[in-house]
């Protein structure tokens, strides 16, 4: 089996990025002359995923101007998050309304998300389908983040997600989720570690290991030291 649909996070007010997100949104700063989301739309498209679904909020008519002015070869389809921003987790449950598909890869566009990451995400789906699992977040080491403030989300222990002291791992912005796991979330804003927190509890949220070196737009400061490389 494979993932015909993918999600992206483009609601976000990026305010760690201010003042460059004051006047655009965060998917369309550019990163070596390219949005970060044109970036991820990239990567999507050499997985052959040809559905992708986009949430939108924060200056939205610049989100819908670029998809329109791009002409991709996948097709594209904003969903607006409404009159109140929806947070990640209930972005994502708008989305799936939109789609009669049950499993979605789901980005978030502040990673650089290169084309090399492709293969990678490729054996996370056939572990995905092969232990049937109902989700799977792709992590990597923090000692291959470039911002080396960030702290560790969790750990990793035969593919399961843990919560210890160590918490080696960061959490890169990419998962593949089952749409049935938020069917007890009522709330239309929620963010989607609260999903996560449940699902460790029950020892049932999912790991895969990247080796890729993990370039994020955490805040201003790392941009900026991004755009000496």
């Amino acid at each position: 089996m494979r993932i015909k649909t993918a999600f992206i996070l483009c609601a976000g007010f990026g305010k760690r990025l201010n003042p460059l997100t004051l006047d655009i949104p965060k998917p369309l700063i550019k990163f070596n002359n390219i949005t970060v989301l044109e970036t991820c739309i990239n990567l999507i498209e050499s997985l052959g995923i040809q559905k992708i679904i986009l949430n939108t909020f924060y200056l939205k008519d610049q989100i819908y101007n670029f998809i329109n002015h791009k002409k991709f070869k996948s097709k594209i389809t904003i969903i607006e998050d409404g009159e109140n921003i929806l947070d990640t987790g209930g972005g994502i449950n708008n989305m799936t309304k939109f789609t009669n598909e049950d499993n979605f890869l789901i980005f978030n566009p502040d990673t650089i998300w290169k084309k090399h990451y492709s293969s990678e995400i490729i054996e996370m789906e056939k572990m995905y389908f092969s232990k049937r699992l109902k989700n799977i977040l792709l992590l990597v080491k923090k000692e291959l983040s470039f911002d080396k403030n960030l702290h560790g989300d969790y750990d990793l222990k035969d593919n399961l997600v843990i919560k210890n002291n160590d918490r080696k791992f960061i959490y890169t912005g990419c998962q593949i989720l089952n749409k049935n796991l938020l069917s007890n979330y009522k709330n239309e804003n929620f963010s989607i570690t609260s999903l996560w927190n449940d699902l460790i509890e029950k020892k049932e949220l999912y790991g895969f290991e990247t080796n890729n070196k993990f370039y994020h737009l955490t805040d201003l400061e790392t941009f900026k030291k991004l755009q000496d490389l």
